[in-house]
């Protein structure tokens, strides 16, 4: 039987809270939109939909089992966005945290149908050469958990088409500060296209990076 005792997990779900505090004055996301999930030992803690997040409570938090079916007892609906969340985390045995949100430059991007290539070295953050588009589906669907899970099958970040981004880390702190890198890549990146064709890195290049990046720095 599930040991569903919220005490178990009260410090990882207001981990989740105090990042989902931070979405609007990080620029990640407006309103309610946007969600955030970290794994636990029950399986994962996700966000509820539609609520304001300034008005959370640990009890709002909402536990899914491995497969995605709530726990018994939740106070609250999961986030209609928990099909990736899910599915990523039955595929990416490595991580432990997902961000999800619609900031401006991504957004900006994906709704042109635009990956973020290597235009900069630190696009290789994501783990690669390039931050990849996953294609359009309808926001909580199957089909999207599919696109998202193909597009972060060896990157840490990928855009979703006419939507988003998603940002993967170890931590809540990782993949929340992997998603604002993203997103001020993307920035840079709009303002790069507006000066014409981007001139790209070679993959040599990026290799190079992405083997620096293997021993460089403190990266949790």
């Amino acid at each position: 039987m599930t040991n569903t005792n919220m005490n178990d997990d009260l410090p990882l779900r207001q981990q989740v809270i105090d990042h989902a505090l931070q979405f609007a004055s990080s620029g990640l996301s407006v309103g309610k939109s946007g969600n955030i999930s970290v794994r636990c030992a029950q399986g994962f803690l996700i966000t509820p939909t539609g609520m304001d997040y300034s008005a959370l409570t640990p009890d709002d938090i909402v536990l899914l089992l491995p497969d995605g079916e709530p726990a018994p007892d939740q106070a609250r609906q999961a986030s209609s966005e928990w099909h990736f969340h899910c599915g990523l985390y039955q595929a990416r045995t490595d991580i432990n945290a997902i961000v999800h949100a619609h900031p401006t430059y991504c957004t900006a991007l994906a709704c042109s149908e635009k990956n973020i290539p290597a235009f900069h070295y630190m696009v290789a953050v994501a783990g690669g050469n390039d931050i990849p588009l996953a294609p359009y589906a309808l926001f909580g669907t199957e089909e999207l958990s599919r696109h998202a899970i193909n597009a972060l099958s060896e990157r840490q970040a990928c855009l979703l088409a006419h939507h988003g981004m998603i940002a993967l880390g170890n931590n809540l702190n990782s993949a929340f500060n992997l998603a604002i890198e993203i997103e001020s890549l993307a920035k840079q990146y709009c303002e790069v296209l507006k000066l014409g064709n981007a001139k790209l890195l070679s993959k040599q290049q990026m290799d190079e990076v992405i083997a620096r990046f293997a021993n460089y720095g403190q990266r949790t």
